[in-house]
C-alpha cells in the first residue's frame, strides 16, 4: 500500500491488487467505502479503473477491423468478459508524493490481441479526488478503447442521489442490456431517490447524463461527482440488503461492440484516450 496526503486529505492506494483506492477520506471522514485490510480483490477495494472496455461483453466474443477475438471469463463463473484487463492485474507506482501518485499498467498481447498501456493519475485537493485515467495504444495496429471509473460508496442512513439522465438500458438476468427505455424508469435519479429499499438488484447504465451526481443524506455532507464531457454513461450498482452501492461515470456502455452508438473509440497506434472523474466533499 502508500498514501499520499494533503491537507486534512488522505488517499490510500494498493498497486498490486488492480491499482485500486483502499481509502479515501477527509478529516477522517471516510468519502468512498474502506477496503478490509488484506484486500486482494478489486471487488474489495473503494474503487477500480475500468481499462480498456467498461462492463459485459456477451461471452466475450466480438468482432473489430475483422478480426475475431474471444476473452475468458473474468469473474468466477460469469459467463462473460468484464471491465478489461486492469482490474486482474497489478500496477506498478510513479511518482508519488506531494498529495499525487501515478500508477501505471503494461498489457502485452493475449487473449486481448492489443498492447497498451494504461495510466492513472491521483490528485487530491482539499476536500477533493481527481482521478485521470488513459490508455495509450502500443501496438502497430488500431486498437479498440473505452474507459470508465468503479467508486463504491458507503450507503448512509436516508442517502439519495440525484443525477441528470435522460433513459436507461434495461438487463437481462445476465445483467447485459436489451433495450433502451427513454425517460424515468424506477428510482428517478433526476429528482433525487433514495438509494436503499428497492427489492431488486439495480445494475443499470444510464444515458444522456450531464457528468454531474450528488449524493445526500440527512444531516451529513453532499459527495458530488463529475466527469470528463466523453462520460456520457453514468452505470448504477446497488446491490439489495448491502451497505454499498456504486455510482461509475463510463466513456463506453455495456456490450461496448454492440449495436448502436457505445462509446468506443479506435485509437490508432500511439495514440492516448483519457477520461477524468473527480468526487469532492462539503464540508461538516
Amino acid at each position: 500500500m502508500i498514501a499520499v496526503e494533503k491537507g486534512a486529505a488522505r488517499l490510500e492506494l494498493l498497486p498490486d491488487t488492480a491499482g485500486a483506492v483502499r481509502r479515501f477520506s477527509v478529516a477522517g471522514r471516510d468519502i468512498l467505502l474502506v477496503a478490509p485490510e488484506g484486500a486482494n480483490d478489486a471487488l474489495q477495494t473503494a474503487h477500480f479503473p475500468l481499462v480498456p472496455f467498461c462492463n459485459r461483453i456477451p461471452k466475450g466474443r466480438f468482432t473489430f477491423d475483422g478480426r475475431e477475438v474471444v476473452l475468458p471469463p473474468n469473474l468466477g463463473d460469469h459467463p462473460h468478459a468484464l471491465h478489461g484487463q486492469g482490474w486482474r492485474g497489478a500496477w506498478t507506482v510513479d511518482p508519488a508524493a506531494a498529495g499525487q501518485a501515478v500508477l501505471s499498467y503494461d498489457h502485452t498481447p493475449g487473449d486481448w490481441p492489443w498492447a497498451y498501456r494504461a495510466e492513472q493519475r491521483f490528485v487530491l485537493g482539499e476536500a477533493s479526488l481527481r482521478i485521470t485515467l488513459s490508455v495509450t495504444n502500443k501496438g502497430d495496429q488500431p486498437m479498440p478503447a473505452g474507459l470508465g471509473f468503479h467508486p463504491y460508496f458507503p450507503l448512509r442512513p436516508g442517502e439519495r442521489l440525484k443525477a441528470a439522465v435522460d433513459g436507461v438500458w434495461l438487463i437481462d438476468p445476465d445483467v447485459l442490456p436489451t433495450v433502451h427505455h427513454q425517460g424515468a424508469w424506477g428510482p428517478d435519479w433526476v429528482s433525487g431517490a433514495g438509494v436503499a429499499g428497492h427489492p431488486d438488484l439495480i445494475d443499470h447504465c444510464y444515458t444522456g447524463w450531464d457528468q454531474r451526481a450528488e449524493l445526500s443524506a440527512p444531516g451529513l455532507p453532499t459527495t458530488t461527482i463529475t466527469a470528463s464531457a466523453d462520460c456520457r454513461w453514468l452505470h448504477v450498482y446497488v446491490p439489495p440488503g448491502q451497505d454499498f452501492y456504486c455510482v461509475e461515470p463510463c466513456a463506453s456502455r455495456p456490450n461496448p461492440f454492440g449495436k448502436g452508438e457505445t462509446g468506443m473509440v479506435t485509437l490508432a497506434p500511439g495514440q492516448t484516450r483519457s477520461v477524468r472523474m473527480e468526487i469532492a466533499t462539503g464540508s461538516d
